[in-house]
């Protein structure tokens, strides 16, 4: 059976949570692979927003199991607050949702350091959420972290927190933060987190031998990534990224299948660009026309509340997107809001050291130096009432098929609003 992988194809916050709803009533399973709680997907149905950071965004289709891969690191405190969420508005994920024992937590002392450090960067600050992902991936490659699996072993906790602690107290203090945890704090975080073991226990499963099993009995797999190809570890805009590697190949690593599980990638993509944080974004636009779209996208991050840098599509950029995961079919995201606009600028190649470049810099430094080359387009109007491709304003189909032919990709689907429905879909990636 075909399985898909969503990936974002920009900077993160290109929509996957409302593209994943829309799967996720077609697949039997949704799955998170990578990132943790720095990641927000935001879901609009029968107007009422919920907001995800760690359960899987197929969560709101009765019937539909979703899983937590050993890929992603996780806040148990948060994802408990996300279940009891889900229970308050009549939910039910026991027996739908699935942790795996493998997945590394976020300590208290994660979250201390990472904003220490950022303190500490001043300018030269990455713009990290602060929930503590990157030095929790930090101990994971180190061998020192704590993983869902040590939760059920009281001693376990208490010996892996006062390990990292013994370095860690030394570490905050060369960060300016000099107050050592002390030995009542280290017995109430080992005891919080048992406590989140007891609380999560009927959750906790074999993931990977899960999905195994799903697969041999036909089931469909959506796989859901979080932030964005361009903030990879390895293949983004280094060091202003996240700690994980984003692309859609991590999806088999991060559930713990084969490469030859993922049949189709699904790139989600903004009509427009935005980033979150520090970092170069050759296409920014600063002042009016970057105000307007930031206005009616309502772009603002579903994890952190910080306005979003806006500018103009950037093909250079989505090429790569394509290149490094492999994205066969794209899903374009708030089309509508390009309604705001008479014209439109794509960026269609960069100029550096006065020659044109066609392809993304492999030196990232090189990122921060190009000269976005555009191309103009005419606007298109109000598209928030279509819903169908006949339908569309020749001008916004011509916006559609330059960015599907430059690209070489096929468009899966087209969203002209926020809420469940408010789509245009041409092809069923499933199919």
């Amino acid at each position: 059976m075909p399985n898909v992988v969503v990936v974002g194809a920009q900077w993160g916050d290109e929509g996957k949570g409302k593209v994943v709803d829309r799967y996720g009533a077609r697949a039997d399973w949704v799955v998170r692979y990578q990132g943790g709680n720095n990641a927000g997907h935001t879901l609009v149905v029968d107007g009422e927003k919920t907001v995800l950071h760690l359960v899987p965004s197929g969560i709101l289709h009765d019937g539909t199991k979703c899983a937590i891969g050993n890929g992603v690191v996780v806040d148990p405190a948060v994802l408990i607050e996300e279940l009891e969420m889900l229970e308050a508005k009549g939910l039910d994920p026991k027996g739908r949702l699935f942790v795996s024992y493998g997945a590394h937590l976020i300590m208290p002392y994660h979250r201390r350091l990472d904003l220490a450090r950022e303190k500490m960067r001043g300018v030269d600050k990455i713009g990290t959420t602060g929930r503590g992902i990157g030095p929790a991936y930090e101990d994971k490659i180190a061998r020192r972290g704590v993983r869902v699996a040590d939760l059920f072993t009281a001693d376990r906790v208490d010996g892996l927190v006062r390990n990292r602690l013994l370095e860690l107290n030394a570490i905050l203090a060369a960060n300016e933060d000099d107050e050592p945890y002390s030995e009542a704090e280290i017995r109430e975080m080992v005891s919080s987190y048992v406590g989140f073991g007891a609380r999560l226990k009927d959750y906790v499963a074999n993931v990977g031998q899960a999905l195994a099993d799903g697969q041999k009995n036909g089931e469909q797999i959506l796989f859901e990534g979080a932030q964005g190809a361009l903030l990879d570890i390895d293949h983004g805009t280094y060091p202003y990224v996240t700690s994980s590697n984003t692309v859609a190949s991590n999806a088999a690593t991060g559930v713990g299948l084969g490469p030859g599980t993922l049949t189709n990638v699904v790139g989600i993509m903004k009509a427009y660009t935005t980033r979150v944080g520090s970092g170069p974004f050759p296409t920014e636009l600063e002042g009016g026309i970057g105000e307007r779209l930031r206005a009616a996208g309502h772009e603002f991050g579903a994890t952190t509340g910080r306005p979003r840098r806006c500018g103009w599509l950037d093909l250079v950029a989505l090429r790569y997107a394509v290149r490094v995961c492999g994205i066969q079919q794209v899903a374009i995201t708030k089309l509508d809001v390009l309604s705001v606009l008479d014209e439109l600028q794509v960026c269609v190649a960069y100029e550096l050291d006065g020659q044109r470049l066609d392809t993304y810099p492999d030196n990232a430094h090189d990122v921060a130096r190009v000269k976005p080359i555009y191309e103009s387009m005419p606007g298109f109007g109000e598209v928030g009432a279509v819903r169908s491709v006949a339908d569309l304003p020749a001008n916004a189909r011509s916006y559609v098929d330059r960015i599907t032919s430059d690209l070489g990709v096929k468009v899966a689907l087209l969203s002209v609003g926020p809420g469940r429905g408010e789509d245009i879909e041409e092809l069923d990636p499933f199919a």
